[in-house]
């Protein structure tokens, strides 16, 4: 068996310049893991040019970095620029799509609201709350589906929103539906990924489980830097793979 090491970090927030902690953290990334992941917000405002200056940041972290856009990187309908300007970097933008990096298989997707348990949103009423449920569910149909392409004994989930209720409490609850939906739950439990990660809820909790016990991680970089400032706000986990047989 060979160890690879996980890190992942989400809300980077990058404007017109990084902050001082995105500064500090990501040259460290190469002594801690073998894989990052950046679980959306890369950007502030949704800009390209931000996009730019976050991809010069990220490319100082010299391992694989995988990526999934956020709330904030859609601001100002510049997505498409900014997964441009993310993969001319060399950091591969997971939409609906997989990678597999060590042995290890990763599928990402944005994510989107809804809220959680009995109390999420149906498709009911005004064609507009349709469009909004149909959202999340489409979401969740993607993030299936490349679940489903992996044939990976560790699959790896990369979300921006959460898909339980208990990494995003700490947040008011007026806004939990906002941050996350259990329609993102079901596919982690059906295909027993190995770990879900997550950003989004700035003072949520930082480690919780769906119902069949996968752990989820919030990785936001304002919540592990609060929580922990003595250390590195990232999240490291490491992951067993079969080293392959001998020639």
């Amino acid at each position: 068996m060979s160890i690879v090491r996980i890190a992942a970090i989400a809300d980077l927030h990058i404007g017109k310049t990084p902050s001082a902690a995105v500064q500090a953290l990501l040259p460290r990334v190469p002594d801690l893991a073998d894989v990052l992941l950046v679980c959306g917000d890369v950007t502030h405002h949704g800009r390209v040019e931000e996009a730019e200056i976050a991809a010069r940041e990220l490319k100082r972290v010299r391992v694989p970095v995988l990526a999934v856009l956020g709330n904030h990187d859609f601001h100002a309908d510049q997505q498409e620029g900014i997964d441009a300007a993310l993969s001319n970097a060399g950091i591969q933008v997971l939409d609906g799509e997989t990678a597999e990096l060590f042995g290890i298989g990763f599928a990402g997707v944005k994510g989107f609201a809804t809220g959680f348990g009995l109390r999420v949103l149906e498709p009911w009423g005004e064609s507009i709350v349709k469009q909004f449920v149909h959202e999340a569910v489409n979401e969740s149909l993607r993030l299936e589906s490349a679940l489903a392409r992996l044939s990976t004994p560790h699959r790896i989930a990369l979300l921006h929103y959460s898909p339980i209720r208990e990494t995003v409490e700490g947040e008011p609850p007026e806004i939990h539906a906002f941050l996350g939906s259990s329609r993102l739950e079901e596919p982690l439990n059906r295909y027993r990924v190995t770990a879900a990660f997550h950003g989004h809820a700035h003072h949520g909790q930082p480690e919780g489980r769906t119902s069949t016990g996968i752990p989820v991680y919030n990785v936001s970089l304002p919540l592990l830097a609060a929580l922990r400032p003595e250390q590195p706000p990232l999240r490291v986990i490491e992951v067993d793979v079969e080293a392959p047989a001998a020639p």
